[in-house]
């Protein structure tokens, strides 16, 4: 297999990926004969067939999926060496990824958008999914995590501040449950929790509410907050989503080892970047606010 055999392996990996000899052409910006035009020169050129063909769309065979692994091998490199190299220019421009929490938002959004006021030829992507963003592979130019600190190889890893967290409940739930004075009163109130408790605030709520108690269960935060809100119960926010609502209720202040450490990665190759360092010092000057929630 020969460089030149590269883009019959790319149009591979996009039926692989999206199943439908259509999906791959619009990806790729070729007409659909192409597509399968390559499939068959690539297929005749291994003496094996990568893909069950049926009525809807390609499903890839034992042999199409080691192609697909070794094809988005390449494909992430690619990407990685696209990203290093776009980082490399001494201009902050282009495109600038960030990858976070989503409950994140309301603190680093006002921070984006100030950035990008002082950089308008700057476009900016900001990464909310549940996975986490390989940096390694140029996916992203600053991740920002939350709890124990990254251990990737290869990444720069620096503390950017603590978030306090505090125990809340709504008017409405105190209006119609009244509040406890402390853990001793917990058994004699509704609490919502996590459904698997891997912060440590969460592993505290567990340990000190008794389990017929914690009435209310979910797996995402904003769904958690969501709950606290419509006062089903009482629950853990953070305390920069709580301090300006006048509609909850702090039922025990922040503890110590409630708090949730912040930190700043980026990876090596990038990290001295103009793009990267000039939005680190902007990060890290409106960090020094949070503080105070």
């Amino acid at each position: 297999m020969t460089f030149e055999n590269w883009d019959e392996i790319r149009t591979a990996f996009q039926v692989a990926r999206l199943g439908t000899v259509s999906g791959a052409a619009e990806v790729l910006g070729v007409h659909h004969a192409t597509v399968i035009r390559h499939i068959d020169a690539l297929e005749r050129r291994l003496g094996a067939k990568l893909f069950q063909r049926h009525a809807r769309g390609y499903t890839p065979t034992e042999a199409g999926r080691d192609l697909l692994l070794v094809a988005q091998t390449t494909e992430e490199q690619f990407s990685q060496l696209s990203s290093r190299i776009k980082g490399q220019g001494e201009s902050v421009s282009g495109e600038l990824v960030i990858t976070s929490l989503a409950s994140l938002s309301m603190l680093l959004t006002p921070v984006l958008a100030a950035f990008q006021d002082r950089y308008p030829g700057l476009v900016v992507r900001f990464l909310t999914d549940m996975r986490v963003f390989r940096l390694d592979y140029g996916e992203a130019h600053v991740a920002i995590r939350a709890g124990a600190a990254p251990e990737e190889p290869d990444n720069v890893v620096q503390p950017l501040v603590h978030l306090h967290n505090a125990l809340y409940a709504s008017r409405s739930y105190v209006d119609r449950y009244g509040l406890p004075e402390g853990p001793q009163d917990f058994a004699a109130h509704r609490f919502i929790g996590a459904d698997t408790p891997r912060a440590p605030f969460h592993r505290w709520l567990r340990d000190h509410v008794p389990a017929e108690s914690m009435i209310y269960r979910a797996s995402e935060m904003s769904v958690l907050e969501d709950a606290v809100r419509q006062g089903i119960g009482i629950g853990f926010l953070p305390s920069f989503h709580a301090v300006a609502d006048p509609d909850l209720v702090e039922v025990m202040a922040p503890l110590p080892e409630w708090s949730t450490p912040l930190w700043l990665v980026t990876h090596v190759d990038l990290h001295r970047t103009l793009k990267v360092q000039s939005f680190l010092q902007h990060l890290k000057e409106a960090a020094k606010g949070w503080d105070e929630f």
